[in-house]
């Protein structure tokens, strides 16, 4: 199966237009321990489904990558960046989580050998949406989706699963539903940094929908902010520090549920939600998109809790 998604993969590669690869800011956090970080924004044929922050860890026996691109080009652009920065072969791919750039890509490093590690949940979640995800990046990229073939990952997990390669260790946990059901953070010890999938979003609102949860959201940043890293690499935004990781995406998440909890309990309704007081976020990119809803989200969440 591999050797025919590699031969369908480099069909597809002669067959497209070249397109120049999105721009990257590649952050090396500690010694070989990389964010690559794409663009804000929506998906667009200049990013190629790539509108998220994705990392790359390099040992002796080859190197790992955390999440693997939102389309096959995507991937290959990806590729091009991950040879800019080691000869070693990507031997292994993880999925933190169901979001398209967290695993559409999966198909072009399989056909080159790699393995894909994902939680059970995320690989459910990643099923459940594949459909309208497709839909939507097919409209989105237009061209530059060609090629996609969807492909799940080789090795699921519950809760937790330890990867050792080249000498060091990767302890990848799923603790709780977040932005997805599926949604997982990457350990490195020897670098003190995490790879937190979308658990953490820095310069960026992030977003709350039917599948995210807001609660479950706040024990899965306490799980992660447990380990105390030194580095944080989120999911949308540069690698940080825990103390800004905390202010952009834990604070704002309890403010809002905090205030929520206030205005559920004085009698308010689903439509005058929207009126909460975000403003301390406002300076985040997308806070007028996406500040309404995510009150919405909430509300609907903690009307019966």
């Amino acid at each position: 199966m591999r050797l025919v998604l590699l031969a369908l993969s480099l069909l597809i590669a002669f067959a497209l237009p070249a397109r120049a690869a999105p721009p990257y800011d590649v952050q090396e956090v500690a010694p070989r321990t990389f964010a690559i970080v794409g663009p804000f924004g929506n998906r667009t044929p200049e990013n190629l489904g790539n509108n998220a922050t994705f990392g790359l860890v390099v040992t002796d026996d080859g190197a790992v990558l955390i999440d693997p691109g939102g389309s096959e080009q995507g991937a290959a652009a990806l590729d091009t960046v991950v040879q800019s920065l080691t000869d070693q072969p990507v031997r292994f791919v993880i999925n933190t989580g169901g979001q398209d750039h967290r695993w559409i890509g999966n198909a072009y490093w399989q056909a080159r050998g790699a393995t894909v590690i994902a939680s059970s949940a995320a690989i459910a979640d990643q099923a459940a949406r594949a459909s309208m995800q497709q839909t939507m990046l097919s409209t989105l990229l237009g061209d530059a989706f060609a090629g996609t073939v969807p492909a799940h990952a080789d090795i699921g997990f519950d809760d937790s699963y330890t990867l050792s390669l080249g000498g060091r260790t990767l302890e990848i946990r799923h603790p709780a539903i977040a932005h997805t059901p599926g949604d997982s953070f990457v350990w490195v010890p020897d670098a003190s940094t995490v790879f937190t999938g979308d658990i953490v979003y820095v310069g960026r609102l992030l977003g709350l929908f039917d599948f995210s949860s807001s609660s479950q959201w706040l024990e899965a940043f306490d799980a992660m902010a447990a380990l105390d890293p030194v580095h944080v690499i989120p999911g949308h935004g540069p690698a940080t520090d825990l103390a800004t990781a905390k202010r952009e995406t834990r604070d704002y998440i309890a403010h809002l549920r905090t205030a929520m909890r206030a205005y559920i309990d004085e009698g308010g309704d689903i439509i005058g939600s929207v009126e909460i007081d975000q403003s301390a976020f406002s300076y985040l990119i997308d806070f007028d998109i996406l500040a309404g809803r995510n009150a919405q989200q909430v509300f609907t969440e903690m009307e019966w809790e």
